[in-house]
């Protein structure tokens, strides 16, 4: 009572209601409860009408039953009234201000009005009378029976509106909040996305400044005129000095023709230069030949230290990294909105096929053109879906010693009152239950509506809480939020749905911020996610699937599958060394003509650079990506062997001293 109904939590009041009764009203308020408790003003006045409704002491003031029907108890066998229609009085003032505390309120899951899922019709055709009057009615599904609502006129006094009896009856005019009112102490108003008087007058954009005007001329254009002309000058100029130095050259060629070529200033300054880097490199092959073992040690020495900053090497699998700048435009918003919003969630995703089952076809009852429904949509196939879809649902991981299910981890916007995952398929139209699925109205002989008539219903309002047939099924989700078809099918023309080839089932499980302990968690159920639906076998359906963590895992796969690649490469140029720069003259100096030692060392000073530079990097702090480890190996090997071949051949072709 405290819960529902606090304004009759006081004293000894006498209510007409019990507990069960209590329970009743909070099972059937949960969906309203969904969607408008984001307004607690909104949800106040709701409640209000309701409890009124159920347990107020002064029924008999705007209650009258209409018609009842008398039933024997089965555990008392006492005989007892049911109520089966009543009429109930409320006042036009009390029902515009709950109608208008609520008319802004949104619902995210649809990125609607909450009204146009609650009213029977488009949120702005929806008003105070026609939304009362649709959750009253029976035929909406939730109602048990039809209460007919009775609105009272106001009249205007110089004080205040006052609603006037109807037939003896005095309306239920309780007061009401405002969508801009704290319920109570602790509860604040509606947010502004919710309440559109709370966000108060729009701003007014600033004036527009004044142009900037230079010499009675807008400055705008003054510097495009002043490059114009800039350019103009710049053209004369080089034509000018083009055709100066053609002519040059043309005199130049005729002078050379005529007597012998002279000397270019450059030609002195390249001489000296290479002449230079002659001797210099000339001393130091000197002096690596006439010291071996200390030449040798340092370098192992210098390798060595190079090679163990390996040990804090960072390896970067994640695309974002590896796809885009840190200081790129794209970056530094997405950084600004995970900070301040949180990151976008996770995606699991399975798209689903059954290349063994053919179309068939519905025929409508009484009447109407046949519709042909596509593979997938065959009921069999369609138990077997939900049958896969539960069971990844119980998927259990491991993560630090605690199991992690999809519950633990899955995207629930209604929570804490609807903690049902968000999942986004075509079952959720039947509220992912087999019975639902099967349920179907008819008899011997016809079948006036099954799980055709509601999947064509909600394809068409996916929003509505009753199909309007004689199923009355809901379409929204367990979730709370619609299900649009064109997310959870495929392979559809235009907008004919019953078409589709394929269906699709995504699982958005939450994302986090700097938080790696619940990243791990979701992570490893994705790992078991992965693991199952790759060894599910079902022979009547093929089943593509991705995760979150796919393309990481693929890069991670195609890093470790390249490590052969890399070895083969290498020793494939061993061999082709070896054999390329041999020139075998007898079997006794095999080894020795063969150059083998001389392709080992080659190939290992290959592999020396690049652990070198691959460690010093690690050294400063720079974070490895699996592309460059993959790339260095061959760019280097490429460009190692290339002077080996060229030392080795300019040696061979040197004449002997």
């Amino acid at each position: 009572l405290k819960e529902l109904c606090p304004g009759f939590f006081f004293d000894n009041v006498s209510l007409c209601c019990d507990v069960q009764q209590l329970r009743t009203l909070k099972d059937n308020l949960q969906l309203p409860l969904q969607f408008l408790s984001r307004c607690p003003s909104c949800f106040y006045n709701l409640m209000n009408l309701f409890c009124e409704l159920t347990c107020s002491p002064q029924q008999s003031q705007f209650l009258n039953v209409t018609a009842t029907n008398d039933y024997v108890d089965p555990v008392t066998n006492e005989t007892k009234t049911n109520v089966e229609e009543l009429q109930y009085y409320i006042g036009d003032s009390f029902a515009n201000a709950m109608y208008n505390a609520c008319r802004d309120v949104e619902a995210p899951s649809s990125n609607d009005k909450a009204l146009g899922l609650l009213c029977g019709k488009d949120a702005k055709a929806c008003n105070a009378t026609n939304w009362i009057e649709y959750m009253f009615s029976k035929d909406n599904g939730q109602t048990p029976f039809t209460i007919t609502p009775v609105f009272s006129a106001i009249h205007s006094t110089q004080f205040l509106p006052v609603d006037l009896p109807v037939l003896g009856m005095e309306p239920m005019n309780n007061a009401t909040k405002g969508c801009d009112e704290a319920v109570d102490e602790v509860t604040g108003p509606c947010s502004c996305q919710d309440c559109s008087v709370v966000c108060g007058p729009k701003p007014q954009p600033p004036p527009p400044p004044a142009p900037w005007i230079i010499f009675g001329l807008d400055a705008i254009y003054l510097p495009l005129d002043l490059g114009q002309y800039f350019f103009f000058f710049v053209e004369v100029f080089f034509n000018t000095f083009l055709n100066l130095l053609l002519r040059l050259v043309s005199k130049g060629t005729q002078s050379k023709n005529q007597g012998s070529r002279e000397a270019s200033c450059c030609d002195p300054l390249g001489a000296a230069f290479e002449g230079c880097l002659r001797r210099l490199f000339t001393r130091w092959g000197v002096f690596c030949v006439r010291n071996p073992g200390c030449v040798v040690f340092f370098s192992l020495v210098f390798i060595g230290v190079c090679s163990s900053g390996l040990v804090f090497v960072r390896v970067t699998t994640n695309p974002i990294d590896l796809w885009s700048a840190p200081n790129s435009q794209g970056r530094r918003e997405k950084e600004y909105f995970d900070m301040h919003f949180g990151p976008f969630f996770r995606t699991e995703q399975l798209i689903i096929r059954s290349p063994h089952t053919s179309k068939h076809i519905y025929q409508p009852y009484p009447s109407g053109t046949d519709v042909p429904f596509g593979p997938p949509l065959n009921i069999e196939i369609l138990h077997q879906v939900l049958d896969l879809q539960t069971a990844i649902e119980n998927i259990t991981a491991l993560c630090n010693n605690q199991t992690v299910m999809l519950r633990d981890i899955c995207l629930a916007p209604l929570s804490p009152y609807n903690k049902n995952c968000t999942i986004l398929s075509v079952l959720n139209y039947f509220q992912n239950s087999h019975s639902v699925l099967d349920h179907k109205v008819g008899d011997e002989f016809y079948t006036y509506a099954d799980y055709h008539t509601h999947f064509l219903y909600c394809v068409r309002a996916p929003t509505s809480l009753n199909d309007t047939s004689l199923l009355h099924d809901p379409c929204l989700g367990t979730f709370g939020g619609p299900v649009f078809p064109w997310l959870v099918l495929g392979g559809y023309d235009d907008q004919n749905y019953n078409n589709a080839t394929a269906l699709v089932i995504t699982f958005p499980v939450n994302n986090y911020y700097n938080d790696t302990e619940k990243l791990q968690r979701a992570q490893a159920w994705e790992r078991e996610f992965i693991n199952f639906v790759k060894n599910y076998e079902n022979p009547n359906l093929t089943i593509s699937f991705t995760a979150e963590r796919s393309i990481e895992d693929e890069l991670n796969r195609e890093s470790s599958s390249d490590v052969l690649t890399i070895v083969i490469s290498y020793a494939i140029m061993f061999f082709y060394i070896s054999v390329a720069l041999g020139h075998i003259k007898s079997c006794s100096r095999l080894l020795v003509d063969s150059k083998i030692s001389l392709g080992v060392a080659g190939i290992l000073i290959v592999l020396s650079s690049v652990a070198c530079s691959l460690g010093i990097f690690s050294y400063v702090g720079i974070p490895l990506t699996l592309i460059v480890i993959e790339v260095i190996p061959f760019l280097v090997l490429a460009v190692g062997v290339d002077n080996i071949f060229i030392l080795v051949q300019t040696y061979q072709r040197w004449p002997p001293v």
